[in-house]
């Protein structure tokens, strides 16, 4: 049970496969529509509290060139160690067992890799709070992983999942002001109520509870304000761990260093409250219609900007009353609720539906997806309803990786077994379609064992000998000679259910659930080939004609539904 020293590069780099994202950004057109003229660039020192001017509070200024240096070596003299350490206490044993002849129990391992596992857990959880800026995304990556990191190092960043360095409220206060109140305008002219303790504080904004004036609708809202000049930390955090990621390249199990170069040129667009806004409202349209066009249900809450109060810095959104997903198993077991009991594993699959629906539509439907899901951006409401936040990261995938995403589904769903040569070289074939690559010396199952690792939590055994493991030396993972950078998110989303689904106790076959949207997708663009060709050849089929009124009939007669009284 000898714990690889690779393992805490992943660690420290802030990355399990999940934690790659970039952000497809929205015109400057259609952002525009939703907030007010941005009459400032830069914050000034001061802010309005009860319609007075109070020049008490000073913005934090940009980090200097020193202030990024010294971060730089803050986070180098504290990570370094960490890592090394377990090269030293790997050799150590390696050293003991040539000489002595003997090896360690089971038992006596586990005691040993714990005792490490505390110690680097406790280091990286001070240095993360020391340094904060983008390193608290490790902290909530690894927290959510309890599938793949250690006990020690999930329950140690605990913490890092909801409220990190909440910034004082009189600052908060002064952002809006400065970014929302026009000439002649008071706080109050907006707000009625603006909590002073924050409902969450992250890396990149803090949210606080507010209730609108009747002039905005008098209805209780969220109100996400943007750290002042937290761009230029986080960049430079990135720059950091690109080069920390470069240097541990050989031995970590994937190419991270490409994925956060994606991420540092996609990250600048998260800084944009406009453009959320935007991707909100996208998303929204896009789940709440079905197939005919017809208002329908989305498969889970999603919040709505509030017209006319987003700028860049700030963003008033639709209030979502419950608890993070990061303390909902907390608040079940204050109900009386165990995980284990069928109250519990029944929640567990509402969950799981929710989350596979929503990001299955967007994925294989429209291209355009949440990019950013973990366990702060996940909420439980009080009705026991799912909601999901925060569209600061989003991703657009273009139609060819749809089509072919959803034909990895079909295939996988339809497979007859897991051992099937013709069904392994199908699914291989369309993995590499996508452009995943397989290291030259991996088994020729290789590219059907990623894709069956990545999409159905339910398998048993993967094919060509490999382990389900995410950090074994005989992962898929491993496996891996690069993955398309444009497909890295959708990984992302994949892992995030996959690891609910291992934490719940519940298998989860992504596949199986996407395969009916993959279905429509394909049939979609078979439709839309066919009427290519008609067009080309001038000719119209009575069928086409036929099948044309049928959808043309089912529309008229949902909306006539729709308006009968109840």
């Amino acid at each position: 049970m000898r714990t690889s020293p690779m393992f805490l590069g992943v660690v420290v780099c802030c990355l399990s496969m999940p934690h790659a994202f970039c952000f497809a950004p929205s015109s400057s057109s259609s952002a525009k529509k939703l907030g007010r003229p941005e009459g400032l660039v830069a914050l000034a020192s001061s802010t309005v509290v009860a319609g007075e001017l109070d020049t008490s509070v000073e913005f934090p200024p940009p980090l200097t060139k020193m202030e990024r240096l010294q971060r730089a070596a803050q986070f180098w003299s504290s990570a370094l160690p960490i890592v090394l350490s377990y090269y030293s206490k790997d050799a150590e044993l390696r050293v003991k067992e040539s000489f002595t002849g003997q090896a360690l129990t089971e038992k006596e391992q586990e005691i040993l890799w714990s005792e490490q596992h505390a110690q680097g857990a406790r280091k990286l959880a001070d240095t993360i709070t020391s340094l904060k800026g983008f390193y608290v995304k490790t902290a909530q990556i690894i927290a959510s992983r309890q599938d793949l990191f250690p006990p020690e190092y999930t329950e140690a960043l605990s913490d890092f999942t909801d409220n990190v360095d909440p910034l004082p409220v009189e600052l908060i206060k002064a952002v809006v002001a400065k970014e929302l109140l026009v000439r002649g305008e008071k706080f109050e002219d907006i707000f009625t109520e603006f909590d002073d303790e924050p409902l969450g504080s992250a890396s990149v904004a803090q949210v606080h509870r507010a209730v609108l004036t009747e002039k905005y609708g008098s209805k209780e809202v969220a109100v996400k304000v943007q750290r002042p000049s937290i761009e230029s930390k986080l960049m430079g955090d990135i720059a950091n761990l690109k080069t920390l990621s470069k240097t541990f390249r050989d031995d970590l199990p994937l190419d991270y260093y490409t994925v956060f170069c994606e991420l540092e040129k996609q990250l600048a667009d998260e800084f944009n409250f406009l453009a959320e806004a935007v991707a909100m409202d996208r998303i929204f349209e896009a789940v709440s219609r079905d197939e005919n066009g017809m208002p329908c249900e989305p498969p889970i809450v999603l919040p709505r900007p509030v017209q006319g109060l987003v700028s860049r810095r700030v963003l008033v959104m639709d209030y979502l009353k419950g608890v993070p997903l990061s303390r909902a198993a907390e608040e079940m077991l204050k109900k009386g609720i165990e995980p284990d009991s069928p109250e519990g594993q029944l929640f567990g699959r509402r969950l799981l539906k929710s989350l596979t629906s929503i990001f299955g539509r967007c994925i294989l439907e429209t291209g355009f997806f949440h990019a950013d899901p973990h366990p702060g951006n996940i909420f439980v409401l009080d009705n026991g309803d799912i909601g999901l936040i925060d569209f600061g990261q989003v991703k657009q995938i273009g139609g060819r990786a749809r089509e072919t995403l959803s034909k990895v589904m079909v295939a996988l769903d339809e497979r007859k077994s897991d051992t099937n040569p013709a069904d392994l070289k199908l699914i291989g074939d369309l993995a590499l379609e996508l452009g995943v690559e397989i290291a030259d010396d991996s088994p020729p199952e290789g590219p059907a064992a990623v894709a069956m690792w990545l999409f159905d939590g339910s398998v048993e055994t993967l094919p060509g000998g490999f382990d389900k493991g995410e950090l074994s030396p005989n992962s898929p993972v491993k496996a891996l000679k690069s993955f398309p950078q444009d497909l890295v998110l959708v990984g992302r989303s994949s892992i995030l259910i996959k690891g609910l689904s291992s934490r719940l106790g519940i298998p989860w076959s992504l596949a199986h659930e996407w395969a009916p949207s993959a279905r429509k997708v394909l049939a979609g663009n078979t439709e839309k080939n066919k009427a290519v060709a008609v067009k080309k050849s001038g000719k119209v089929r009575i069928r086409d004609v036929v099948r044309l009124l049928k959808t043309w009939a089912r529309g008229k007669g949902s909306r006539a539904v729709a308006r009968m009284p109840s």
